[in-house]
């Protein structure tokens, strides 16, 4: 029923705001000037044929294709074949996304209720339709851009590894990256993520037998004389009071105990279990090797990661970008970030051990002031483009005074402290670990400041963490929606001109 109210909630504004936002502009605008002609060529055809602007692959485009079919029945779309522009008009293909965000937010609500079996649908469905409401990937929603593309693809690769649909998860990873390159990395985490979670619970179903035979040595005895198998009564003792025995190791694989409270301990938990159970880890995750071997090859075939207007994209130490990310992050879950109570337990997290925690405090300090110093970049597309918030945001704060950019370093550190700190409550350090590199690697070599980029990364986040408050989500969805309407009345009704070039231009991320 929940995921049905959530599809329903979505599309409520999703009908309307695509209708409105068509009808005002109903011609392709910004990057859309390039994925639109791209994708109507699709329609007519035409496979050979690339836009050298255009950085994605053509994963989009296909789903555009299956999406016009399913709009259309074969006999009236070979009846159209002399008029797939019309077919594949700019209504229509951004009519994909919208499509995919009702998806999406049903996906969102599936990996919620997986991660938090114990959540009611009333409070699931909450949270996803709040999640729904991202800005960033709302806004988008209305236009032809890979980015709800991207994020469905993702979320949907990892629902299916967290119901141990590898084979499955391993085609929609394929399936992502082909929407988006950088989506490889998430490929990557979500296999790190699984491959943690069986470990760690073959490990204690490991410890539980050992530790049960070495305290009962006489029931052991005893129970064998009678032809009972022990460790048969232990497994079904499990499977009896553990129905959903993935999510019953995946919650245990997040608490934090005494004898893997130690990251060290962690990893080297992790890498002898590994070591035990390789065949069974390289069985079950051959599919994404496969579609790990096509990437590096495409890298070597392409020269590059993207695929057009290379000299623009070119991959740049930028460590500053994951400062501005977690700022960022940290802002759009304020209500979770900066309260009193929130902040105390972050102190009281670094005052357990004084010492270490204030030698990790300077480090990171020191860590995020030379990031801000030696690589913080300002890309052209950045200062030369005033349609986007990005460019505001640069010449209104971070270059208001020289002295700036160095004054926020300890927002950021704070705002990476406290996620980890809200990660810590659910999930093992190791994860922890796992989920910043990644969000490093797909970062931190983008040589411009896209809020966008910052979706994937923010959602898991978001999905797992473990805040059942229903007031903070509610404030959450008030600040979403408030941003959300503001955005898009400055899209739609606050156009304007450039002087050296003609045409309407309009505010966007």
């Amino acid at each position: 029923m929940g995921r049905i109210a959530t599809a329903a909630i979505v599309s409520l504004w999703v009908i309307p705001v695509s209708i409105l936002v068509n009808r005002i502009v109903p011609d392709p605008y910004m990057d859309e000037i390039f994925h639109i002609p791209q994708a109507q060529r699709y329609c007519n055809g035409d496979f050979m044929s690339w836009d050298p602007m255009i950085t994605t692959p053509p994963g989009l485009y296909y789903l555009s294709l299956v999406h016009v079919a399913a709009l259309f029945p074969i006999k009236c779309f070979l009846l159209l074949a002399s008029s797939f522009p019309e077919v594949c008009s700019t209504a229509v293909l951004r009519s994909v996304n919208g499509v995919l965000a009702v998806l999406c937010s049903i996906l969102v609500y599936e990996i919620i209720t997986l991660l938090r079996p114990a959540l009611d649908d009333r409070k699931a469905t909450l949270f996803a339709t709040v999640l729904t409401l991202y800005p960033l990937h709302w806004f988008f929603t209305f236009l032809y851009y890979t980015d709800v593309a991207s994020l469905t693809a993702v979320l949907a690769m990892y629902l299916a590894c967290l119901k141990k649909k590898y084979l499955f998860s391993a085609l929609l990873g394929a399936m992502a990256v082909v929407i988006r390159q950088t989506n490889i990395i998430w490929m990557l985490f979500v296999v790190c993520s699984e491959v943690i979670d069986i470990t760690m619970a073959h490990r204690k179903d490991s410890v539980e037998v050992d530790d049960l035979k070495a305290s009962n040595k006489g029931t052991i005895l005893s129970t064998l004389n009678t032809g009972v198998d022990v460790s048969s009564n232990l497994r079904r003792r499990n499977a009896k009071g553990n129905a959903k025995a993935g999510t019953f190791y995946r919650k245990n694989a997040s608490s934090t105990s005494q004898t893997s409270g130690c990251l060290l301990h962690e990893i080297q938990a992790i890498v002898l279990t590994s070591w035990r159970i390789k065949w069974k880890l390289l069985v079950s995750f051959s599919p994404f090797f496969f579609v790990l071997q096509a990437f590096v090859a495409f890298l070597f075939w392409n020269g590059s990661v993207v695929l057009g207007a290379k000299e623009a994209h070119v991959v740049s130490p930028h460590f500053a970008q994951i400062m501005y990310f977690s700022l960022v992050s940290a802002l759009l879950a304020a209500p979770l970030h900066f309260t009193i109570s929130h902040a105390l337990d972050l102190f009281q997290s670094f005052w357990k051990n004084r010492l270490l925690g204030i030698f990790i405090l300077l480090l990171a300090l020191i860590a995020g002031l030379l990031s801000v110093h030696f690589f913080s970049i300002a890309h052209p597309y950045l200062l030369a483009d005033n349609r986007h918030y990005t460019f505001y945001l640069w010449r209104k704060i971070l270059k208001f005074h020289w002295s700036m950019k160095y004054l926020m370093v300890p927002f950021y550190v704070y705002s990476w402290f406290s996620i980890f700190r809200l990660l810590d409550k659910t999930r093992r350090r190791i994860w922890i670990l796992v989920y910043f590199f990644a969000t490093s690697a797909v970062l931190i070599p983008a040589p411009l400041i896209e809020f966008r980029y910052y979706t994937i990364p923010f959602y898991f986040f978001v999905l797992h963490i473990d805040v059942n408050d229903s007031r903070s989500w509610l404030l959450i969805g008030i600040l979403y929606a408030i941003l959300d309407v503001f955005t898009m009345e400055m899209f739609l009704f606050r156009p304007f001109e450039w002087d050296h070039e003609p045409g309407v231009q309009r505010f966007i991320w």
